[in-house]
């Protein structure tokens, strides 16, 4: 039996069926995305922070708008070859089609690296901090490579691990740190494992644990089994004596209790931790995220449990390319403090010459370019000036003020190359001007510190979110349309028509793909 209207259009509609159901798909999508854009739209206008403004590149996401635009127009011409019977203008077409897709995928994943590499700390008077955290020479992970991130610093003589939830990644990176450094991880006490004991002293690995975990299983199981087993016996006896008192066995429910003397023998110790001592005391470093630390005894997120002194454990940014005090001053205002007063008394301002004189700096040229709107547009009918900064202008110093700053131009003015819109500053500056400025932040000073990832606050969350779902049509349809390209020769020479109208499908979903980057652009980039 053969599909009707599969190239021969309805008389009803007008259409094939391919174009009815693309046309249905594209409806969802539709819901789908809009569902995206109005929940961003009322998380920004909800916001209870500074909405990040500006913070993509513009460049390379204005390049991947027209990259997109350029390839809706080519798979229209790829389609309009077929439908003259041109393979060849269908090819060269359908071929720009996918390399747009490939260029604009390439731009995306360079912009998702920069992010990723981008480090932000918020301090507690929640002042935020951006730049790149500098590579400790003196920590090394397990590649030999120096660590490029924030690490808290613990001198452990007591570590408990978690024999459910230990990690066995974090468990053989102590031992590697305990083998650099010449200490031992050893038994604190004789432990009973499958009937036989682990003496004292027995030196920590992942197949101990591993053995200890089994254990712990093995006994709980058993355990279960011994209670409910009793439990099960208590309850026919007392239904027994309930019957012959007349009673019904809900009624003496409650009172059932398990005998604990009876079943003792029967059980299993379960040895849900087990605790090494460390000799000598061990200093261990673990990435900020991985750890809670605390002055005498820390927490892993696997549960493992690490007695011993919290050492000096600074957040050391070695290329501080922005300021930004928006959030500061939101909470100063909600307080009734003035804002200026508030900034200078930031532990900030107190603590770093070179941050004191870039806000210096910013507020030099704020002033210049308040005279100036005042200048360009005056004042109201109340005397109350037209165009004034905007809250970024007067309260965040980015990195190309950083840059204006060194080469003594006004902000804003400083000639920036291409290359910088797409990987961020030129770092190189600092060597020459000392451009970018060095920071050791207390780790006590520190409330959070990430990269600029969906964890770091909520724009990026919806960033990533939106821009990955996106890209991953953009794959789909440049899958489809490669598909056509490339295995649709023997359809067009039994069927051209056929080609032209599944062409002409993947089309309409490359427009709307199209479309909702053009929606994307600028409510990311340039709002």
């Amino acid at each position: 039996m053969e599909i009707p209207y599969i190239f021969t259009p309805r008389k009803d509609t007008g259409m094939v069926n391919s174009k009815i159901a693309i046309w249905l798909f594209l409806a969802s999508e539709v819901m789908l995305f809009g569902g995206f854009f109005s929940s961003y739209v009322y998380l920004r206008l909800g916001a209870d922070y500074p909405w990040p403004e500006r913070a993509l590149p513009v460049l390379p996401g204005l390049i991947n708008t027209f990259v997109l635009i350029a390839s809706s127009v080519t798979v229209v011409f790829a389609w309009a070859g077929l439908k003259l019977r041109k393979w060849r203008m269908f090819q060269v077409n359908m071929s720009i089609t996918i390399f747009c897709a490939a260029i604009f995928m390439v731009l995306k994943g360079i912009e998702y690296n920069v992010k990723f590499h981008h480090q932000a700390v918020r301090l507690d008077d929640y002042t935020i901090l951006e730049g790149h955290l500098n590579y400790d020479k003196n920590t090394l992970d397990a590649n030999g490579k120096e660590v490029g991130e924030d690490v808290i610093r613990v001198q452990a003589e007591k570590l408990t691990f978690s024999t459910m939830r230990y990690h066995a990644a974090w468990v053989e990176e102590i031992l590697r740190q305990a083998t650099e450094k010449g200490s031992k991880i050893t038994l604190a006490e004789d432990v009973l494992i499958e009937g036989q004991s682990v003496t004292k002293g027995t030196e920590l690995s992942v197949a101990l644990l591993k053995r200890v975990c089994k254990n712990h299983l093995d006994s709980r199981g058993n355990n279960a089994s011994v209670r409910t087993d009793a439990l099960r016996d208590e309850w026919t006896t007392a239904k027994a004596k309930a019957e012959n008192a007349g009673k019904r066995g809900w009624e003496i429910a409650p009172t059932i209790e398990i005998n604990a003397e009876k079943i003792a023998p029967l059980l299993k110790k379960e040895t849900s931790s087990l605790a090494f001592v460390v000799n000598p005391p061990l200093q261990l470093w673990f990435p900020h995220r991985d750890i809670k630390e605390g002055d005498a005894q820390s927490r892993l997120r696997d549960d493992t449990v690490i007695d011993g002194k919290l050492l000096d454990s600074p957040v050391n940014i070695h290329n501080l390319d922005a300021i930004d005090f928006r959030h500061l001053v939101m909470k100063a205002e909600e307080k009734g403090l003035d804002p200026i007063v508030a900034i200078e008394n930031s532990w900030l301002i107190k603590n770093s010459e070179e941050a004191k004189a870039a806000w210096n700096w910013n507020k030099e040229q704020t002033a210049k370019l308040e005279k100036e709107l005042l200048d360009n547009y005056g004042v109201d009918e109340k005397g109350v000036a037209k165009r004034v900064p905007t809250e970024t202008e007067r309260y965040r110093i980015g990195w190309k003020d950083f840059i204006s700053k060194a080469n003594g131009v006004d902000k804003g003015d400083a000639e920036i190359v291409i290359s910088e819109e797409f990987f961020g500053p030129n770092y190189k500056l600092r060597e020459a001007k000392h451009t970018f400025p060095h920071l050791k932040i207390p780790r006590k000073e520190v409330f959070l510190s990430g990269k600029f990832t969906p964890a770091w606050n909520t724009y990026y969350a919806i960033y990533f979110t939106m821009t990955f779902l996106h890209g991953l049509h953009v794959i789909g349809g440049a899958v489809v349309l490669g598909y056509y390209l490339f295995r649709g020769k023997k359809m067009y020479q039994s069927n051209p028509e056929w080609l032209a109208n599944r062409v002409e499908v993947g089309g309409l979903f490359w427009h709307f793909v199209d479309l909702v980057w053009i929606f994307l652009f600028p409510i990311l980039y340039l709002m």
